[in-house]
């Protein structure tokens, strides 16, 4: 096992097109790290320098603390998972597990030994005369992630390992790579745009846009706590409402949408001197609930309901403005009702909306 340490890594392209812009940070050893972000936001590029698949055009990187710039990707003690499994389709189960060993010189028992372990780990015991082409996705899945496990690395690298397989399947491959961390202890970089997969699989995320590091924490950190709009809007299902504005501070505050338009912040706290000034609100879904004593603090027309069982969605309508609210089951007036609605205060997100940083209370200025 090793740490994996990143110094001012960037990566720019012969066309002059910046893909990572100095991306720092370091991954602990034994620790699960998510990388997440949009297509295009350069995590999978990180990925694959890591690996030594991509060449580092600026900045040092570390495993173990030796600096492998120049080290050949077979020589970093690294073992990568592939978004298509890249399984060799001739080959049966155990000849896949055992053929990286088999390049790497290990002797017959030690590959036994090792491909045996494996197979226990991930439940292929009774399949390992298949060909891929027998198998369905999550056992193919499961059959690339042994084929990394049996090289026993310093680090894992995984690339978006489970964007072919279905819900289901996500879910129980998901819960196997977390149990496999929690048993192995192994140092594990996982690469994923699903913000699900992020916040149930990381110990710590590292949060990508347009190849800039926009936050790195704990994933309950990052929900609570988004250093700007864009991790306030990209963590977060239901994702986080925005509501762009003017603050007006009387008896309590409000939030000036225009046209008329006013949403009263309940019991939030603001420094007095934002009075007046533009601002964006972030309520997360959870934070809106219907009033049932008669105190809510504004009515939403009600356009859709989604019921998913423990919870329900309710798509509102406040003037021009979409709104999202987690609420329990319960009764709920028709599609195309008032609703009165209440919002908890002191649980919002303040921004600057020219730069998208997050406001505290404490730092507004």
């Amino acid at each position: 096992m090793a740490s994996v340490q990143l110094d001012r890594i960037r990566k720019v392209y012969e066309n002059g097109q910046v893909a990572v812009h100095g991306a720092s940070f370091e991954v602990a050893d034994g620790e699960l790290m998510v990388l997440v972000g949009p297509s295009g936001c350069g995590k999978s590029t990180l990925l694959r320098m890591i690996a030594g698949l991509e060449d580092i055009s600026e900045g040092s990187l570390s495993i173990g603390g030796r600096v492998v710039n120049d080290v050949a990707p077979k020589d970093r003690d690294i073992a990568m998972v592939f978004q298509s499994y890249a399984l060799y389709p001739h080959m049966t189960v155990t000849e896949n597990l055992a053929f990286g060993l088999k390049l790497r010189k290990h002797d017959k028992a030690t590959i036994a030994k090792r491909v045996d372990a494996a197979a226990q780990t991930l439940g292929l015991t009774g399949m390992m005369d298949k060909l891929p082409r027998e198998m369905s996705g999550g056992q193919r899945q499961r059959v690339a992630l042994g084929r990394a496990l049996v090289r026993e690395p310093s680090v894992f690298l995984l690339d978006e390992p489970l964007s072919n397989l279905d819900a289901k399947l996500r879910h129980s491959v998901r819960t196997e790579i977390a149990r496999l961390h929690r048993k192995l202890g192994t140092t594990m970089i996982y690469v994923t745009h699903d913000q699900v997969e992020a916040m149930t699989l990381g110990q710590r995320i590292v949060v990508l846009k347009d190849g800039e590091i926009q936050q790195i924490d704990t994933p309950m950190a990052l929900y609570e706590r988004p250093a700007n709009l864009f991790v306030a809007g990209f963590l977060g299902s239901p994702a986080m409402n925005l509501l762009h504005g003017t603050l007006v501070l009387g008896d309590s505050l409000v939030l000036d949408l225009g046209d008329g338009l006013r949403l009263p912040l309940g019991a939030a706290v603001i420094d007095p001197q934002w009075a007046g000034r533009k601002i964006t609100v972030g309520i997360r879904p959870e934070s809106l609930r219907p009033a049932t004593d008669g105190q809510g603090e504004f009515e939403a027309l009600i356009e859709v309901i989604e019921s998913v069982g423990n919870e329900v969605f309710l798509n509102l309508r406040f003037g021009a403005h979409a709104l999202v609210a987690r609420v329990a089951p319960q009764a709920l007036p028709p599609l195309g009702a008032s609703l009165d609605m209440a919002i908890a205060g002191d649980r919002l997100h303040f921004f600057d909306p020219d730069h998208g940083r997050r406001l505290d209370v404490s730092t507004l200025d």
